[in-house]
């Protein structure tokens, strides 16, 4: 053969093995061989930072009781994991989870000082063996969740003592003998190690690491089988058949190892490799919403799985464990209805679970909670207090664990592609700094933005000289028709839930504007209810309200705004809508305000005031209201202290209809989500 004829055959086999080879970023590590290359890369620690009102909330976090905590709270202050000789078990590490994410994202130099004080504990804890944390601690659990603080500290500060202390870890776990009851929390959260294995996996190579997932699916929970079989339906429920105990059984339906297990089989299928586990993952979340599904993309637990009827509540642990595990799974299979749960989250369970100046939180929030006070509910396990805003409702799981809601929520706004590009996964003020291109050139695109509020979304590109990388940009699954304006083109874009890339070559200063329709629509839901939504916000009832202080002896300690809330209403709340289901648009009336300095507050709402040491009365509006008519039913009431479950819909009522004000489900401390309605064609009959 001569030299031509191997030079041939030698260009033919470089084409049809490059067409082969999947696109893999330069800049940021995917998964390596033997796992599956994710759809998505997770940026580090501080590569996207909130802007506008997003930062302002998360600053408001910071000036509440993320900020000051561990300055008052004994359980914090005496903690074992600080050197103190207080509580040794998951609560440093929960709270560590969101502070260390919050003070990087906001380079706010006193908490990365508080920060810092809690990690040298953690890295000097290290022992010869593997061990870390506390001495008395013998569980393997809450070092679960500080490996995931190690994991971002590390990504903040590239301190490669975090990183060692991990590795030692994992190498601990490869060669110690399982240890993963089903009867106990290190059992049925055991893959929650996974998130940190494969991301020790991606910055090191060890190929023991898979090896030592592969012992941890193996020897726990099977929570794969589980979502395949789910045996908590609503016929479950209906029938008394949840096991409400703390046993192995019991433990899975508690609805925050739900919230934290519909990963596990996402986050296996890296390295399984079997659409059995990617299918797991879909057919659960479907389950939960058949059967369990509340308003705003969560399912009920208080603290069990307990049903659709919207007097259910939902544990905030569950609610920013459910937001986690979205994120976690949006980065394996890229698929754009988890990225529309996920916005849903963070837009109205997780601001509608806490005061507006976020001094205080609920353990159980409710879609139609009319009434929050220490009382008798018809929860399935959980206490009196759980639905007061306050310091510890219930248990003290969620005043530890709430705090990486919305600093997790900011890390995964953008994502890194596996093309060298950047992918726009949820939207928000924002603004990223991340390498791309063939090259590697680092852009910096703000997002400016008032959504969820409004529906422009306009991108700044920045970058020293002009670079081609391609842009990722999701559309709502609810968007019908979205348009996008690039170097003096408009592009109509009629793919809800898909995906519009665009693959150009960037001037410093280009501009897109993606403009999404904010129409209002309607979906039904329990007992044939109407709730009312507009872009990924659910709107309530505004309903007048009067706040009380009181005072629970084993919780409330008094320190700056720290406080104990009952609400009580000071207005009807009981109506039905007047709407036209066929043509929702006609029926409300929109009005957009200025975001004001608290995002998710409404008139009425009591807010701590650091300056004057007091609570002040907040008089402003929401960023978004909606006028609309309904009519009072005079025999719908309460039911043990909650809202009975709405009358099937549609209801018949004889009476006039008013003018009422929905508000953002965020803004509502006091709500109805899940309306009984009239239909106009009845009423016009009479």
């Amino acid at each position: 053969m001569n030299t031509k004829s191997v030079l041939f055959l030698t260009l033919i086999l470089f084409a049809l093995t490059s067409c082969t080879v999947k696109n893999e970023n330069r800049f940021y590590k995917n998964n390596p061989q033997p796992l599956l290359q994710n759809a998505y890369i997770k940026l580090p620690l501080g590569a996207v930072k909130p802007e506008g009102w997003l930062k302002r909330q998360l600053e408001i976090q910071a000036k509440g009781l993320t900020g000051h905590l561990d300055d008052f709270w004994p359980d914090l202050v005496n903690s074992a994991w600080r050197g103190g000789d207080g509580e040794a078990w998951e609560r440093g590490p929960y709270y560590l989870d969101g502070l260390v994410p919050l003070a990087y994202l906001l380079d706010d130099e006193k908490l990365i000082a508080k920060a810092k004080g809690w990690i040298e504990k953690i890295i000097a804890s290290s022992n010869d063996s593997g061990w870390y944390g506390p001495a008395k601690n013998k569980d393997r659990w809450p070092l679960a969740v500080a490996g995931k603080v190690l994991m971002q500290y590390y990504e903040a500060t590239s301190d490669k003592r975090a990183l060692d202390v991990l590795l030692k870890y994992f190498r601990y776990l490869h060669d110690t003998p399982p240890d993963w009851p089903d009867k106990e929390w290190r059992g049925v959260r055991a893959m929650e190690n996974a998130v940190t294995g494969y991301w020790l996996y991606r910055q090191t190579g060890e190929k023991w690491i898979p090896e030592t997932i592969e012992s941890i699916q193996k020897n726990s929970s099977d929570w794969t089988s589980y979502y395949e079989n789910f045996p908590w339906d609503s016929a479950a429920w209906s029938e008394k058949r949840i096991p409400l105990n703390w046993g192995p059984e019991g433990l899975t339906a508690h609805v925050v190892n739900n919230a934290m297990a519909i990963k596990y089989p996402g986050l296996w299928y890296q390295q399984s490799g079997h659409e059995r586990y990617r299918k797991a993952v879909f057919d659960g979340i479907r389950k939960y919403d058949v059967n369990h599904g509340q308003a705003g993309g969560r399912f009920s637990g208080d603290e069990h799985l307990s049903g659709k009827s919207p007097d259910r509540g939902t544990e905030l642990c569950a609610v920013v464990e459910y937001m986690f595990s979205l994120g976690e799974l949006y980065q394996v299979f890229g698929d754009n209805s988890l990225a529309d749960r996920l916005e849903m989250l963070a837009y109205n369970a997780l601001p509608g679970t806490t005061t507006a100046d976020m001094w205080a939180h609920q353990y159980d929030q409710q879609s139609n909670q009319v009434l929050v006070s220490v009382a008798k509910r018809d929860w399935s396990t959980n206490r009196d207090q759980s639905n007061i805003y306050g310091l510890m409702p219930n248990f003290a799981c969620c005043l530890a664990n709430m705090h990486q809601g919305w600093p997790k929520f900011v890390q995964n706004l953008w994502m890194a592609t596996n093309d060298n590009g950047l992918a726009a996964v949820a939207y928000g003020p924002s603004v990223v700094k991340a390498k791309t291109g063939r090259k590697g050139k680092v852009v910096t695109i703000i997002e400016d933005t008032g959504y969820p509020f409004r529906g422009d979304i306009r991108f700044v590109i920045n970058a020293e000289n002009k670079v081609r990388f391609p842009l990722h940009l999701r559309i709502p699954g609810w968007a019908e028709s979205c348009t996008l304006i690039c170097k003096e083109k408009t592009i109509n874009i009629n793919n809800p839930g898909g995906t519009y890339t665009l693959n150009e070559k960037w001037n410093p200063g280009d501009e897109i504007l993606l403009r999404i329709p904010m129409n209002v629509r309607t979906e039904r839901r329990y007992n044939n209810s109407m709730s009312v939504l507009r872009g990924p916000l659910y709107f309530a009832l505004r309903i007048e309200k009067e706040y009380k202080s009181v005072r629970l002896n084993y919780d409330n300690f008094g320190y700056l705004g720290s406080n104990d809330w009952e609400i009580y209403p000071r207005s009807d709340w009981n109506y039905a809508l007047f709407a036209d289901p066929e043509n929702p648009g006609k029926s409300f009336e929109v009005t957009e305000n200025t975001v004001s300095a608290f995002p998710f507050s409404d008139a009425g709402d009591m807010i701590w005031s650091a300056d004057s040491s007091k609570y002040i009365l907040f008089t402003g509006e929401p960023a978004v209201v909606i006028k609309t008519h309904a009519v009072k039913l005079p025999g719908w009431g309460m039911l043990n202290n909650s809202a009975s479950p709405p009358p099937l819909s549609p209801v018949t009522s004889y009476d006039q209809p008013e003018s009422i004000i929905l508000v953002p489900y965020g803004s509502a401390r006091l709500r109805i989500t899940e309306f009984p309605f009239v239909e106009m064609k009845i009423m016009e009959s009479f």
